[in-house]
């Protein structure tokens, strides 16, 4: 039942607030309760082997299977307390035009709904139905509630861009899903991760495991198949851009963990080399890119394909401390971006763009809290020791320059200097900007707003809720980086039994 209702919950919720007119005491009232209860039962189903499994089309053998484990446990988590954190932060300032305060909420929930049952799905079918349902709410808090500073045709184009570029992924992924099912006789994942690609003759499993990868590539996503990111968290409001970087950016890494990784293993090991070079090449390609971008969201955005290149090298390793340090690398990258776009967001209100061309004063004087917290989290975007993302980075270049028996060593050797000069770019990039919004630079503190050009006005600084939810992304970020083993303990065993396809 814990597993039912942590579904039910934002379901309920999201159908109500959809379906109801404005009324802010209520709308309000349910969101929070909701989110407060499904981070409730959230925390609760992972302390313990909660699960739901019945017939679901009985012609298809297709089951109601939802359950959790280590691999999907710290996601499941992750999802629950952001949305938590998303409709706080929501309500504590106005709403994006473009419709009701509900309407807004009741896609913040859906995705939720959507991103919680894929973590837990454990029939492949329904895994496929279950991502899908994410991708309405979140085309719609682009295409309605995106930024309102840029044109109409804009939103259009970045919602469509999504759209097109996802619903391609979810085809090809439909497509890797059917032929894996049909050949090995069942759509229950944990029988697929048992039988572990026996029965698959080579030549299939490679296919399978390559129009697997090629989809979910596209939702991570990985170099050259990004294209559709930027222009999305560009647009899209506060809540849409973290739920985008923090939950369904993970959605994709999670999918070839569960879908190909566990069931066509011989595949993907066949592939690595050409998901490690992809990996290698995105972490280049997205740090150059950040260190010419002026515009604030659209750089937090390259540097996540950089990000997501790290977690690919450490998948195409294919050794134990690889999948470790790509279930890690998932959860760090989920922490920091999430705080670097709240950030963003609130500064995006005060000063009406995040064009880091415009000459302002820096947050160390103005509002030093603000300044402080957005340090922490470009320090974690860097790979700084003592924070959430050098273990994962860390941990991914050295199974890459250690892989698992069989592996291609030289390829994968490379990758890792390449992904050491992608660390080289991630500081630069972050040590710019740090530079632009701590210090801050260009005209005088005395020039007039109304002058172009001129030093933007005083930015009030983070208090309240919203300074609440960036502190408590802080905290994540220091304790994991201080005791990574937190985290790393919930995956170990079920990572090591995802391997061998031994499911518990």
């Amino acid at each position: 039942m814990a597993v039912t209702a942590l579904l039910l919950v934002p379901l309920l919720a999201a159908i109500v607030l959809l379906a109801m007119p404005a009324a802010p005491a209520l709308d309000r009232a349910i969101a929070i309760s909701a989110s407060v209860v499904t981070a409730g039962l959230a925390i609760l189903v992972v302390q313990g082997s909660h699960s739901v499994d019945v017939p679901w089309i009985r012609s298809l053998g297709i089951r109601w299977h939802f359950a959790v484990d280590g691999i999907s446990a710290a996601l499941v988590l992750l999802t629950a307390l952001l949305v938590v954190a998303v409709v706080l932060h929501a309500l504590a300032g106005p709403t994006p035009p473009g419709g009701s305060r509900s309407t807004y909420l009741g896609c913040i929930l859906l995705v939720e709904t959507g991103a919680l049952a894929t973590f837990l799905a454990r029939d492949a079918i329904l895994f496929f139905i279950a991502f899908e349902v994410v991708l309405v709410p979140m085309w719609l808090l682009i295409r309605r509630f995106g930024d309102d500073h840029v044109r109409d045709e804009a939103r259009g184009d970045a919602s469509a861009r999504f759209v097109l570029f996802t619903v391609f992924g979810s085809t090809l992924m439909l497509i890797g899903i059917l032929l894996l099912v049909s050949h090995q006789g069942t759509s229950d994942l944990a029988a697929l991760a048992e039988l572990h690609g026996e029965g698959l003759a080579h030549g299939l499993e490679v296919a399978i495991a390559a129009i697997l990868l090629t989809g979910l590539a596209v939702k991570v996503p990985l170099w050259p198949l990004h294209t559709w990111l930027p222009s999305a968290h560009t647009i899209a409001p506060t809540a849409g851009s973290v739920l985008l970087a923090a939950v369904l950016l993970k959605m994709g890494t999670y999918g070839i963990v569960r879908l190909a990784v566990a069931t066509v293993p011989e595949g993907v090991a066949t592939l690595s080399p050409a998901l490690a070079v992809l990996g290698a090449v995105g972490t280049i390609w997205g740090g150059l890119a950040c260190l010419v971008e002026r515009d604030l969201k659209r750089l937090i955005a390259y540097s996540s394909v950089a990000h997501m290149g790290f977690i690919a090298i450490a998948l195409a390793s294919g050794s134990h401390t690889g999948l470790q340090a790509a279930l890690f690398g998932n959860i760090a990258h989920g922490i920091v971006s999430a705080l670097l776009f709240f950030l963003v967001g609130d500064l995006k209100e005060q000063w009406g763009s995040a064009d880091l061309a415009t000459p302002r004063a820096g947050l160390r004087d103005r509002a030093p809290r603000f300044g402080v917290a957005f340090v922490f989290g470009l320090a974690a975007a860097l790979g700084l020791p003592g924070l959430v993302s050098f273990w994962g980075e860390f941990l991914a270049l050295y199974a890459a320059w250690s892989p698992a028996p069989g592996a291609n060593v030289g390829v994968l050797r490379a990758t890792v200097v390449v992904g050491a000069v992608g660390l080289a770019l991630a500081a630069g990039y972050a040590l710019r900007v740090a530079r632009i919004i701590w210090a801050g630079e260009g005209a005088p503190e005395s020039a007039p707003d109304s002058v172009p050009g001129a030093v933007a006005g005083v930015v009030e600084d983070a208090r309240g809720v919203r300074w609440g939810v960036a502190l408590a992304l802080v905290v994540a970020m220091v304790t994991l980086g201080v005791v990574p083993h937190l985290l790393l303990s919930i995956s170990e065993l079920d990572a090591a039994g995802l391997l061998t396809g031994v499911t518990r």
